[in-house]
């Protein structure tokens, strides 16, 4: 997987076949970090896991065994950078655009890892590979496969002077897609090759550094 996931637990827990999609759900925020002379330098992320996915990982490390959905000083310490572990290709599933051309991020850098009411929250910032012209530059988080749901409930922010803008996707567009993909490919396949349609549920943010 491309991040920490019990597989086991959630191969035994959750339902198979397409209309399982998606199986994680995350809460995302995002700090956009601009210069005073408008050059987009790193972008802040928070994951907030739905408490299923939490709850998994509490059982798969071993942690919260008085199930009170908070964890000790020490058992905490066991969460930090648990999400971080990518393999390689992998684009931590957050994209950014300019002018339709991607822009390369750096490796994560771990944050903070808090847990309330049984749900995981961790922060992480990915600084640009080259600092860019912020104005125009389109972020999204989506999981291509759409096995994870990342909604921007968060918040955004942004800094430099610079605005951010938000358009929610269109789902009966998104929906429709899925359905015919789904539609195209065999009933038996459609969990394994599952159509890379996650984009088309993503919140898009668009930067504007104008007057």
């Amino acid at each position: 997987m491309k991040r920490f996931v019990p597989l086991l637990v959630l191969a035994l827990l959750v339902p198979h076949g397409a209309g399982s999609h998606p199986h994680i759900f995350v809460d995302t925020g995002m700090k956009v970090l601009v210069s005073e002379d408008g050059q987009l330098q790193a972008v802040e992320i928070t994951w907030a896991y739905d408490e299923f996915y939490s709850l998994l990982i509490f059982e798969d490390k071993g942690l919260d065994s008085d199930f009170d959905g908070t964890l000790t000083a020490e058992e905490l310490a066991k969460l930090q950078g648990f999400d971080l572990a990518w393999s390689e290709g992998f684009h931590g599933d957050t994209y950014l655009t300019r002018g339709g051309e991607a822009l390369a991020l750096g490796a994560p850098e771990h944050l903070s890892t808090e847990v309330s009411d049984g749900r995981i929250t961790t922060r992480h910032r990915r600084v640009l590979a080259e600092p860019q012209a912020a104005d125009g530059v389109v972020i999204k988080a989506y999981d291509p496969t759409y096995y994870t749901a990342y909604t921007l409930s968060g918040g955004l922010d942004v800094t430099g002077g610079c605005q951010g803008s938000v358009t929610p996707p269109n789902l009966d567009a998104a929906y429709t897609k899925v359905e015919e993909l789904l539609y195209a490919m065999p009933a038996d396949q459609a969990e394994e090759a599952y159509p890379e349609v996650g984009e088309a549920f993503a919140d898009t943010v668009r930067l504007n550094c104008g007057a």
